[in-house]
């Protein structure tokens, strides 16, 4: 009889424990149709011409994952998330070879302590600063800065990276991460780290943050135009702003974002950014080229189903490397979001981009005219002339 009784008694502390642990099934589906005014192929300057096409995740990444926790006591939870992403209109991975590619990590999280996690993941510099980046009503896809040179939307996901977030404390909130670069016989190539902070105080709200991508030696001795800890082995961002510079020694990034609503129905946000590419002996390019970026979204609720949004943003490089006039990006944007339910809803959205100065060509020393652009969802196919125009519409679901 004691052994029945004693038997209920751990099922019964088996049961209590599996109730303090959940795990959530999550997603999107976002699927539309796109307009592009000049598209070419990333390092060309000619041959652009316009298209209409299936366009998958402009407002949103299509991902499905996995988020849960379980109870340790004391208010510490252990916690994870697997999160994939995939093209909703092929059916294909996003990352091809990744089955998480969007995040993978486990760690402790403590209402007092903070949270500490482990895999791959998003920076501190994103995660602190994201509330107010241009993509959060304008999207990565049309809204990022040109290229999204300067980190602000989610493209960039870290491997083998350790974060740790404060808890938030009269407002303020603080992060650090680091990412092993994994080289032999260096701790710093490959390495990837930042450090960020944040202040909410009701409507009003501002961060600042750091990120520096140390770019890994290949075996010929020159520096690879990728970062083992980045997405897929890719560097952050290579687009037609910033093609001529993969081969930077180290890339780094400040950045500056805030926001301030004025009513449920008006809020306002703003970025500056100072993105460095830092060559190395082995770099084709030999000077440190400076990218700065300002921008401002105004966003519009004036029904409780409709959302609409308007942004500018104005990029200028310095003048290095031979260049005497510098490029300089122009980007104008609008937004529109109609609610379905709380889950689906239409989108549409317009941008256009004008260019002008010169710029280091792709093979990182020839200069060449700079060209248009647009966000980031044209970085493998920018304009082949100074300005770019593009439209899209399209549906999404969340699950």
């Amino acid at each position: 009889m004691k052994k029945v009784i004693a038997t209920s008694a751990l099922g019964l502390v088996a049961l209590g424990a599996h109730a303090q642990s959940s795990v959530t099934l999550y997603g999107i589906v976002d699927t539309g149709f796109g307009y592009q005014s000049s598209q070419t192929s990333l390092g060309s300057t000619s041959g652009g011409r316009s298209v209409i096409k299936m366009v998958n995740g402009i407002w949103a990444g299509s991902r499905f994952g996995l988020k849960g926790s379980e109870d340790l006591g004391g208010g510490t939870k252990a916690i994870f998330q697997l999160e994939e992403g995939f093209n909703s209109a092929t059916g294909a991975q996003s990352v091809s070879g990744l089955a998480f590619n969007r995040q993978a990590y486990v760690g402790v999280a403590n209402p007092t302590y903070g949270t500490f996690t482990a895999g791959r993941q998003y920076t501190s510099y994103y995660t602190l600063l994201s509330p107010y980046s241009p993509t959060t009503w304008l999207t990565g896809a049309y809204g990022a800065h040109p290229g999204d040179i300067d980190s602000l939307d989610t493209l960039y996901r870290v491997n083998n990276s350790l974060v740790y977030t404060s808890p938030s404390m009269y407002g303020l909130t603080v992060s650090g991460s680091y990412a092993l670069g994994g080289v032999a016989g260096s701790t710093n190539a490959g390495s990837t780290y930042s450090a960020a902070i944040q202040y909410l105080n009701g409507p009003f709200g501002i961060a600042a943050g750091y990120q520096r991508i140390n770019n890994a030696a290949s075996g010929g001795g020159a520096w690879d135009a990728n970062s083992t800890t980045s997405n897929a082995g890719a560097q952050a961002g290579v687009s037609g702003i910033n093609n001529g510079y993969q081969t930077a020694q180290a890339q780094q990034r400040v950045a500056v974002t805030g926001g301030y609503a004025f009513s449920a129905q008006w809020d306002v946000s703003f970025s500056y950014s100072n993105v460095q590419y830092i060559p190395g002996i082995n770099s084709k390019f030999h000077n440190e080229a400076i990218f700065n970026t300002a921008g401002a979204v105004l966003h519009f609720k004036p029904l409780t189903v409709l959302d609409l949004a308007a942004g500018y943003s104005y990029t200028r490089a310095t003048q290095s490397n031979g260049i005497s006039s510098s490029a300089r990006y122009q980007q104008f944007n609008l937004s529109q979001y109609y609610s379905l339910s709380k889950r689906t809803g239409l989108y549409a959205l317009e941008a256009y981009q004008r260019a002008g100065g010169q710029t280091i060509g792709t093979n990182g020393t020839s200069i060449i005219n700079a060209t248009a652009d647009i966000g980031d969802g044209q970085n493998s196919a920018p304009s082949s002339s100074r300005s770019q125009f593009a439209a899209g519409v399209g549906i999404i679901h969340r699950f």
